[in-house]
Order: structure tokens, then C-alpha cells, then sequence
């Protein structure tokens, strides 16, 4: 372990009695308090990590002293070769806990479906993508909310918008942005050749009122227009719907999912902040050269994450240059195998970030 990150691991110890002292202040105020608690809950697992890792050392240390001793040289040998394995063990932990944590990691989700190049296909297609987060969320326990969706005429989704619920749903999903697209033979194709058409996924967190991006009002207009789609009689009868466009950048977001109109404008704002805020935060991203793989697709087939081959049976994802044979799993929400393997690659881009900056 390099001397640098060394000292920084045995400076924690010190920082958590300092937090302790400052949590015993008779008037500390309620957003200090929040602070200085979620501090302590971070450098604390680290703290009993580094505390583990110093005490194999020792451990190993003291091993080795006894392979002098020839008695010994046999036992000693077993626990050092114990010693080193636990070593490296807690030395990686160590390393892995540094790591830098997205505060949105473990907030709600809003995903945005949309049908991109290829016709009504792609829209079957951002329909089976839509099918398949909602079936994911349902697989981990997580609640979802389809909040609009615009339907094509055979079924298919030409845009829609689910809000996830759930422990970590921004974390887990959120290296699903980008342009997915889809070969196979469309049910609208005749002569059985394989057409390759676009949808493209957007997963922004669901931001903190406090940190949201402020909307001025005048800048939005707000439309209303009677829901289509399922509903019953009351639905159809009322225009409970909601248009909003933000007209400094033409973004535009609609809501329908419930029966009242406060309710739907309410929604249709928390997805526009939601819109504007990932918006920003890419853009600052951009501006420092370091946004990776959270760029929304054009909606293009050339500009794609992933790519379902349905004839062969196959899905893969460009990014990480990982195949799966398992295309009809995947469609049905077993996403695991996929965003494990790309969870894994980025904290093996951070640990090189982080052996090259300690």
C-alpha cells in the first residue's frame, strides 16, 4: 500500500473522534447535524477496515519473525502464507470502500423510453424495453409508476416515462442510458429479412427538492388534454392530462397516469426537474471531460450501448465488449448478468484512477 494512501487511512480514526466531539455541541444546528452524521456513517466502515488490515500486518509480521526460529519455521510458514492471503484481501476491501460514492446512487429513478430510427418496429422495441425495467423492478422488489406513455397504433411505445422506487434504483440502473437497438424480423415484415430499428434509454435520479434545478414559471407552459388509454369512463371524460414545455430548452413533459390534474402537473414537474438537472449535471460532466457512458443516445442505429440480436439469440453490450446468450431472459428482466458486468468494469476504471492519483 502506498504511503500516501496510507496516511490518509490513518488520519480517519482522528477525523471520527473529531466528529464525535462536534455531534456533542449543545447547538449544533439540524443541517450540520445531518452532515456530520452521514460523515461519520461513511469513514466509520472504513475506519474498522483499515484498523482489520493494520492488525494482519502485524500479525504477518510476527510470523515471519518466527521462521528463525527452526522448531517453529513450519507453523510460522502456514500462518504467513494465511497472513498474506488476508493481507490482500483487506487491502483491496480497503481500496474498493475509497472508492468516490454518486450521492444519487441510491435514490429513485425516472427512465425515459423512446422510440428511436425504424419505424413502428422500434416502437415494438421501446415497448419490450419498457416491459423489461418494469419486470426488473418487479424481480428486486422495487415499485414502479408509469407516469405517460404514448402508444403507437399496433401497441408499441413511442415515448414513456417509469418512476422506480427502491433501495439503489439510480445506482443499479443508471449505466443504461444510451441508444439499444434491436435486429429481427418485424411482425409487419412479409418476406421474413431482418430489420435492425433504435430505441434509446435515459435513467435520471430523482432529484432533492433542495439541490433541483429552480424552474421559473413564466418560462414554463402548461397544457391540458384529456388522457388516453386505459382508465375506465372518468378518464376519458376529463382533461386530467398534462403537457408542460420548459421554452428556454424546448423540453417537453407529459403526464396522465392519474385520474386528478394537480396530481399529474405535479408528476409531469418532478420529471421536467429531473430532465433539467440530469441535463446540467452532464453538461458540467462534459465541460471536465469525464462523462462516461451516461450520454443519451440520438435515437440512431449507429449510435448504440447495446444490441439485441434476436435470430441469434444474443445481447450484446458494446461497452464492455460482453455477449449473452440468454436474449429472451434478458427481454423478461434478468438484467443481473449485464449491469454486474458493467458495475464491475467502472470500479475497475476507478481503482486505476485511484492507484494512479495515491
Amino acid at each position: 500500500m502506498k504511503p500516501s494512501l496510507r496516511d490518509k487511512l490513518a488520519a480517519m480514526p482522528r477525523r471520527l473522534e473529531e466528529i464525535d466531539a462536534l455531534l456533542g455541541a449543545p447547538d449544533l444546528d439540524a443541517a450540520r447535524l445531518r452532515a456530520l452524521g452521514e460523515e461519520r456513517a461513511e469513514l466509520a466502515p472504513i475506519a474498522a477496515l483499515y484498523a482489520a488490515f493494520d492488525r494482519a500486518e502485524r500479525e504477518l509480521s510476527d510470523a515471519r519473525a518466527l521462521l528463525a526460529d527452526p522448531e517453529m519455521r513450519a507453523l510460522a510458514q502456514e500462518d504467513i502464507d494465511a497472513g498474506m492471503a488476508r493481507v490482500v484481501a483487506l487491502g483491496d476491501a480497503l481500496q474498493r470502500a475509497l472508492l468516490p460514492h454518486d450521492p444519487d446512487d441510491r435514490k429513485p429513478a425516472f427512465v425515459e423510453v423512446r422510440a428511436g430510427t425504424g419505424g413502428e418496429e422500434s416502437a415494438l422495441f421501446a415497448a419490450d424495453l419498457l416491459r423489461m425495467y418494469s419486470r426488473y423492478a418487479e424481480r428486486r422488489g422495487w415499485r414502479t409508476e408509469l407516469l405517460s406513455v404514448a402508444q403507437s397504433d399496433l401497441g408499441g411505445v413511442r415515448e414513456a416515462v417509469l418512476r422506480i422506487s427502491g433501495e439503489g434504483v439510480y445506482g443499479r440502473l443508471k449505466f443504461e442510458s444510451g441508444g439499444h437497438r434491436v435486429q429481427r424480423v418485424p411482425t409487419t415484415e412479409a418476406q421474413g429479412r431482418i430489420h435492425t430499428s433504435a430505441a434509446t434509454i435515459a435513467v435520471m435520479p430523482e432529484p432533492d427538492p433542495q439541490a433541483a434545478v429552480a424552474i421559473n414559471p413564466s418560462e414554463l407552459r402548461i397544457d391540458t388534454f384529456r388522457a388516453s388509454g386505459a382508465g375506465g369512463q372518468h378518464i376519458n371524460k376529463t382533461d386530467s392530462a398534462v403537457r408542460i414545455m420548459h421554452l428556454p430548452t424546448g423540453l417537453v413533459v407529459e403526464c396522465q397516469d392519474d385520474r386528478s390534474q394537480h396530481r399529474n402537473k405535479a408528476r409531469a414537474l418532478e420529471v421536467l426537474v429531473a430532465r433539467l438537472t440530469q441535463r446540467q449535471r452532464q453538461e458540467a460532466q462534459s465541460r471536465e471531460a469525464s462523462l462516461r457512458r451516461s450520454l443519451v443516445g440520438s435515437g440512431d442505429r449507429s449510435d448504440r450501448i447495446r444490441t439485441y440480436n434476436v435470430p441469434q439469440g444474443r445481447v450484446t453490450d458494446h461497452r464492455i465488449n460482453l455477449t449473452l446468450h440468454k436474449i429472451d431472459a434478458i427481454l423478461g428482466g434478468d438484467l443481473d448478468d449485464l449491469l454486474d458486468a458493467l458495475h464491475a468494469e467502472d470500479q475497475a476504471e476507478q481503482l486505476a484512477i485511484l492507484g494512479q492519483q495515491t
